[in-house]
């Protein structure tokens, strides 16, 4: 296959990967709809005088998984859960979801668009194209004292909000977190023409999954996993719930069109790229293959002549490749903070006088490499039993060319953790106490680091 991994490693980074700036964005927006919908329920609440609250929220999607793909139209979608107790709301999905319409409405009015009850969420949607699906879900208690969800639908089912996130974490784990890679590529593919309907996002990942094959370029792992996929739908184009596998992820009958317009859209595409095969494949027609799979003005820049020189090249910043590793609390567990946590860090090099990291930080200093750091609790008044986990963050440019951006979260019930500082970069560590399978508390402390 011609090797055309540079340019397709360019076109990952700068087109497909959603920049932090739209990412920030995103979180924002639903944070301000959050705010919105928990203030309209209170004045719902003083209208009615009713009690409604809800109790946790979690992103899910998309944006949970990390596979946000950028999008010239804005047209990206925000999945959030919001839940509350079973016992502090009606039985019936319709009267619920009416609820949270109307507690929307009252914060919404400078919307063109009414907050609209579909059949699985209540959506907010944009002028400029971004839109926020609000899942609805209940919980309640076992006799153990563990948390059941249900999800509200065109009736109440059994679901954990976390559980699809944490499926596909796991699933990029162990595949060295490629996974994640290959899914935005085939949503860039899926979205590449306004007309086309195509798969939603879950149903993409649970197929990428299944037939991933892991090789060392992009290009390669890209088409491999692709022709797989198109191999499977031939057989069978059923697609199960990862978290659940009594459950078809078709459910309703457009679902089956879409799945039927993904197979036969990688069958006629993949066969345009057969001239990548061929021992005589040029450059130019490598570029101009890929340029009408992905129907993107990226591949129409890349103009190149028969003798391969480059007139034109992509105005990347960066190509530099790296595993996505870091994970999110708020996907793991319910977060409630009721307790109080406290870290710190001795900071200590041979010859030097140990330091507390805190001390550094009022100071405004940084930290040199080659330090040895002894990360602590101060205080925990979380009453046992409980679980410590630990995460560590490397940020930065360094942290990318060297592929240890890291961000796993760990439990070690320990409550000191040992690092040293190798690099220069904005880092963090954070830890969290977990009792119950729910996180009770959690503290942050920054790791500045210089190189001189």
């Amino acid at each position: 296959m011609y090797d055309l991994s540079t340019k397709f490693n360019t076109f990952y980074q700068n087109y497909v990967v959603l920049p932090k700036t739209e990412k920030t964005k995103l979180f924002r927006l639903k944070n301000l709809n959050v705010s919105r919908l928990k203030d309209g329920l209170k004045e719902y609440n003083e209208e009615n005088s009713t009690n409604y609250r809800i109790v946790d929220t979690v992103v899910q999607g998309s944006v949970a998984m990390s596979t946000v793909t950028q999008n010239e139209n804005k047209d990206y979608d925000i999945d959030v859960a919001i839940i509350f107790d079973k016992d502090n709301i009606p039985s019936g999905t319709t009267a619920v979801k009416n609820i949270v319409v109307n507690a929307l409405k009252k914060k919404t009015k400078q919307f063109n668009t009414e907050p609209v009850a579909k059949t699985n969420c209540v959506r907010i949607v944009y002028a400029d194209g971004y839109h926020i699906d609000f899942a609805i879900y209940r919980r309640y208690k076992d006799e153990d004292g563990n948390y059941h969800y249900e999800h509200c639908g065109s009736d109440w089912r059994p679901r954990d909000p976390r559980a699809v996130t944490k499926w596909f974490n796991e699933a990029s784990k162990s595949w060295n977190h490629k996974l994640r890679i290959v899914v935005r590529l085939l949503k860039m593919f899926s979205k590449s023409r306004d007309y086309w309907v195509m798969p939603g996002g879950v149903i993409l990942s649970v197929l990428t999954n299944e037939n991933f094959r892991s090789l060392y370029r992009i290009d390669e792992m890209f088409y491999e996993t692709l022709t797989a996929i198109k191999n499977r739908l031939a057989i069978d184009k059923e697609v199960l719930n990862p978290v659940d596998e009594d459950q078809s992820l078709k459910l309703i009958q457009k679902d089956d069109v879409r799945i039927e317009n993904l197979y036969n859209r990688l069958n006629s595409y993949l066969a345009s790229l057969d001239v990548l095969f061929r021992s005589d494949c040029t450059e130019s027609q490598a570029v101009e293959a890929w340029g009408k799979f992905f129907n993107h003005d990226y591949w129409n820049e890349q103009v190149i002549a028969e003798d391969g020189q480059t007139f034109m090249k992509s105005i990347s910043a960066s190509n530099v490749m790296y595993d996505e590793t870091e994970e999110f609390i708020e996907y793991l567990f319910p977060v409630d903070l009721k307790y109080n946590l406290k870290i710190d860090c001795r900071v200590s090099q041979d010859g030097w006088r140990t330091e507390l990291l805190s001390a550094i930080l009022r100071k405004k200093g940084k930290l040199r490499i080659r330090k040895k750091l002894n990360f602590f609790i101060v205080m925990n008044d979380v009453p046992k039993p409980y679980s410590i986990y630990w995460k560590v963050k490397n940020r930065g440019d360094v942290a990318k060319r060297k592929n240890q951006v890291r961000g796993q979260i760990v439990k070690t019930n320990k409550t000191e953790h040992y690092e040293e500082t190798h690099f220069q970069g904005e880092h963090f560590v954070e830890c969290y106490i977990v009792k119950d399978q729910v996180c009770v508390a959690m503290d942050r402390i920054d790791v500045p680091i210089d190189t001189q």
